[in-house]
């Protein structure tokens, strides 16, 4: 065989073992498509000029009343309870340096969300609360390779009777999901990580920027960053395998009107007079 023909076989079988990598779940790209065109609040309808904090009871008391499904995320406490809050640290929303994972729940519960009378929330407090009214799209952050807020997460969500799904940036969660609860539907979450998630180590950027762990999470549908889109992986897996996309955090006109016209799922936020 000439070195051309070496060269054919090896593209093709790399082309193979990439469409391999980053092929999603097929099976439930209908469960998934019955979401389409709706608009997830990101982290509550939250505003803070109207004393509404990300992540907040009232948050998502204004999300609901308008109709909106809810984007939240939960941490893991030291006592293992789900606390829902977004950042690693209390620093902006509670101005502490703490880790939330290095704190009880009780703890937490100390905290004020940006001096407000708002307190950091339980997932069980947001469930009772919601009680399947609008749709929830749950983050899971997982700290390192502990996937305990997977474990915990789905013994709360099994028996919600709400429309939910749960998404994450660690694919280890996502696996965690397709082997214990295949039911759940589950998303990877992903964007420029190779630009600017600095913390991790590049070649793991690398492939979850590119959807290159799909193959061990199988997720239902992509949730990327609007900003950094279009990725070929993104691209390829619409095309080849109609997976819905998410598309976040769309906070201008422009980008709701892009997100609305070319992705199937809109998180979103809206400020000031567009409140």
């Amino acid at each position: 065989m000439p070195v051309s023909g070496y060269i054919i076989v090896f593209l093709l079988l790399f082309l193979m073992l990439y469409l391999f990598a980053i092929r999603p779940r097929t099976s439930r790209i209908g469960d998934v498509m019955e979401y389409h065109r709706a608009m997830f609040a990101h982290r509550g309808y939250h505003n803070e000029e109207k004393y509404i904090p990300e992540n907040s009871m009232a948050a998502f008391r204004a999300a609901m009343d308008h109709g909106y499904g809810i984007e939240l995320d939960v941490h893991l406490t030291k006592d293992g309870r789900l606390a829902v809050f977004h950042d690693d640290t209390l620093e902006r929303m509670c101005g502490d340096l703490g880790r939330i994972e290095g704190y009880t729940f009780a703890e937490l519960r100390n905290f004020h969300l940006l001096n407000t009378t708002e307190k950091i929330p339980e997932l069980g407090e947001v469930l009772s609360c919601v009680n399947g009214r609008v749709p929830l799209l749950i983050e899971l952050k997982i700290s390192g390779r502990n996937l305990a807020v997977c474990r915990k997460s789905y013994e709360m969500l099994k028996n919600y009777r709400g429309s939910y799904m749960v998404q994450s940036f660690n694919t280890m969660g996502l696996y965690w999901y397709r082997k214990h609860a295949p039911e759940v539907l589950r998303g990877q979450l992903s964007s420029n990580l190779t630009k600017t998630a600095k913390k991790d180590p590049y070649i793991l950027r690398f492939a979850v920027k590119y959807l290159l762990f799909n193959m061990l999470g199988r997720p239902d549908f992509i949730s990327y960053k609007l900003k950094d889109l279009p990725n070929i992986s993104v691209s390829l897996c619409r095309m080849l395998f109609h997976v819905p996309v998410a598309v976040w955090t769309l906070r201008t006109e422009k980008a709701l009107k892009q997100g609305r016209a070319g992705y199937n799922i809109c998180i979103f936020e809206k400020k000031g007079i567009n409140y």
